[in-house]
């Protein structure tokens, strides 16, 4: 099997410390809890900027600060693969998610299809500020194809290699349209996600009838949502695919327990794939299966 490549998801654009005080919001704490996962085992970190201006509550669609996090992040992390979210966070517009993929970032999430999602947000208490309130939102969360067609352009104009997320069987027909319009170089990194509201539902059935649509030259990364992170990246692991894990897909360690750390769930990555003795991918052996430059991006 090839070395496991490991993604950490550190922040999100969602919840943040009201649902996990260890969570990373500030460009410093997420520099910090990079370098963590990136010293546990890490070689690619996602990352979500927040908005300082809501003291840090919500996701923010800003050129300067994403530049300013993947700085930070290269100054602790020489040589990690910096994949900066294309997804944002609710209700953003597709102008403010694009900002991201124009901060010198090695990869990007490039979202396929469209879902409809509903969630609550709690309230920001105990000295944190941004949200007084329990807030709900509902939403659509826009990826057409004339939308994924201008992200995966952008991405070619500036040498950032897609992830391409998929969240349904249905999305696949996407990754085809910008493969035809060569949108997309080889090996495709696809991202399964698993447990997202409308989304494939979470079994390891989907999980391998997904791969059955694949165009050659893919490879795989497996997030599992919230409880399923654990079983769906361990089933990745055994079948020779790649892995997501961090606090933006998942807030706890085990039931009622959250995570100290991002470091504490990449740890376990590595801990359970060393028991099924697949190696760890370093960031230049990954770097040379996704086809990246082995040459880090400088700030």
């Amino acid at each position: 099997m090839p070395p496991l490549i490991i993604t950490c998801a550190i922040t999100g654009g969602w919840q943040g410390k009201e649902a996990n005080p260890n969570l990373p919001e500030t460009p410093e704490e997420q520099a910090k809890s990079t370098f963590e996962a990136y010293e546990a085992g890490a070689s690619i970190v996602h990352v979500h900027a927040r908005d300082p201006k809501t003291e840090y509550a919500d996701a923010v669609g800003s050129k300067e600060i994403y530049f300013d996090i993947n700085k930070r992040i290269r100054e602790l992390c020489p040589d990690i693969i910096i994949n900066n979210t294309t997804g944002g966070g609710p209700n953003m517009t597709l102008e403010d998610r694009l900002k991201a993929a124009y901060a010198k970032p090695e990869m990007c999430s490039l979202n396929m299809g469209t879902m409809v999602q509903r969630a609550t947000v709690k309230a920001r208490k105990d000295g944190l500020g941004g949200r007084e309130e329990d807030k709900p939102i509902e939403t659509v969360f826009k990826n057409t194809y004339s939308d994924t067609e201008k992200f995966a352009k952008a991405m070619l104009d500036n040498n950032v290699k897609p992830e391409m997320e998929t969240f349904a069987d249905a999305n696949w027909h996407l990754i085809d349209n910008l493969i035809r319009k060569e949108l997309l170089k080889p090996p495709y990194f696809v991202c399964l996600v698993l447990g997202m509201q409308s989304a494939t539902p979470v079994t390891p059935w989907h999980l391998l009838n997904q791969v059955t649509f694949a165009p050659p030259n893919t490879m795989f990364n497996i997030i599992g949502i919230g409880i399923h992170q654990v079983p769906m990246t361990t089933l990745a692991t055994l079948l020779g695919m790649h892995i997501r894990v961090g606090m933006e897909d998942n807030v706890y360690y085990s039931r009622g327990v959250k995570a100290k750390n991002n470091a504490q769930l990449v740890e376990r990555a590595v801990r359970i794939a060393k028991e099924l003795n697949r190696p760890i991918a370093t960031p230049t052996e990954a770097r040379e299966m996704l086809g990246i430059s082995k040459a880090p991006t400088t700030y």
